[in-house]
């Protein structure tokens, strides 16, 4: 009742979506022979939507059309290719609109690691719009179960990578996902630090310590939840930690912006449809810090991204703030919410 309301005609859509197997993309692990895992998945009819992402961005510019893929570099190496502006050089290959074809599972490489990580495309998103630089020291606040946190080691931009959460069972989880995919001398010399701590204290535990953020919130899983009766929030006995969500959301946003050096960037993302978990919390946020600690925070324009990535994606048109992926049948990804904000100095 409350999503008929909040999306009009677009939500019996947005409802089968949900309603329907999720489609996933593939990212490629560049410490698995990248190229030849690239290849196996093109035989498939795959294709990666982050590079024809970027070389349609080309063309539009006038730059040339054929553009050759770059290969993602080693973490703790400066990336190459340096000509895709705001897009980390990341692989992830999903199938056409209306393809309904699923990957097989990974398998393990010569080189004890696995091929590619399996995650829904949509969820990448929010590392594309954090943008890492070669140097970078960043955070992943609510790093569990791993995914985003593989991405951005595997942008190689990442001097220091912080990957906590507050659960150590699903620290626990992380830590076997970089264990997977990532050799030991990659995660080594203290260039990834595991740790599992309340994030809501982070800006106080290393205030203005990060030039990068990622806030990926707990927040009700709107498309798990339809399917998984397990520790389901929507149940009665979870309604009051339902009912708190948004405001351990702004804090947790709140927690990141602080631990952002001056000029740095935050990215809040969730996997929720609710414009209180989304939009709301991040004005709320913003208020918070100029508020109680007089710090100015800059919203970004994401627009960009419907255009890049409206091939791959369906985005809701109508966000105030941030850019929101729905399901689709079409495209069967998300739902996944993004906002970048900049720290003002």
């Amino acid at each position: 009742m409350n999503y008929s309301v909040q999306f009009g005609d677009l939500w019996p859509s947005i409802r089968v979506g949900l309603l329907s197997e999720q489609k996933y993309g593939a990212l490629v692990n560049p410490f698995a022979s990248g190229d030849r895992v690239a290849l196996q998945l093109e035989s498939l009819n795959a294709k990666d939507f982050v590079g024809e992402a970027h070389r349609a961005s080309q063309r539009e510019a006038g730059g040339s059309q054929s553009d050759p893929q770059v290969s993602p570099p080693a973490p703790g190496q400066a990336p190459v290719g340096t000509d895709r502006p705001g897009i980390p050089n990341l692989r992830c290959y999903t199938f056409d609109r209306g393809d309904v074809s699923r990957f097989p599972p990974a398998r393990m490489s010569q080189l004890g690691v696995l091929e590619y990580y399996l995650m829904d495309a949509a969820s990448l998103l929010p590392v594309l719009a954090l943008s890492p630089q070669p140097g970078d020291a960043i955070l992943d606040l609510c790093a569990a179960p791993g995914g985003k946190t593989l991405a951005l080691l595997q942008t190689g931009c990442c001097q220091r990578l912080t990957a906590n959460d507050i659960s150590t069972s699903r620290t626990e989880r992380l830590r076997k996902v970089l264990r997977s995919y990532v050799p030991a001398d990659a995660r080594g010399d203290g260039r990834v630090q595991v740790t599992s701590g309340d994030g809501r204290h982070w800006g106080e535990l290393e205030a203005d310590a990060y030039d990068r953020v990622l806030v990926d919130v707990p927040c009700t899983t709107d498309r798990h939840s339809l399917s998984e009766e397990d520790n389901n929030i929507f149940t009665r006995a979870r309604n009051k930690e339902r009912q708190m969500l948004p405001m351990l959301q702004s804090q947790l946003l709140a927690a990141g912006l602080l631990s952002t050096r001056p000029g740095g960037e935050v990215v809040y993302s969730t996997c929720s449809l609710s414009h209180l978990q989304n939009e709301y919390v991040v004005s709320g946020a913003v208020e918070l810090l100029a508020d109680r600690y007089g710090i100015g925070v800059q919203v970004e324009d994401l627009s960009s991204f419907r255009q890049l990535f409206q091939n791959t994606f369906s985005f809701f048109p109508e966000c105030r703030v941030g850019e929101l992926v729905v399901p689709h049948l079409t495209a069967n990804f998300g739902p996944t919410y993004f906002c970048k904000l900049r720290r003002l100095r």
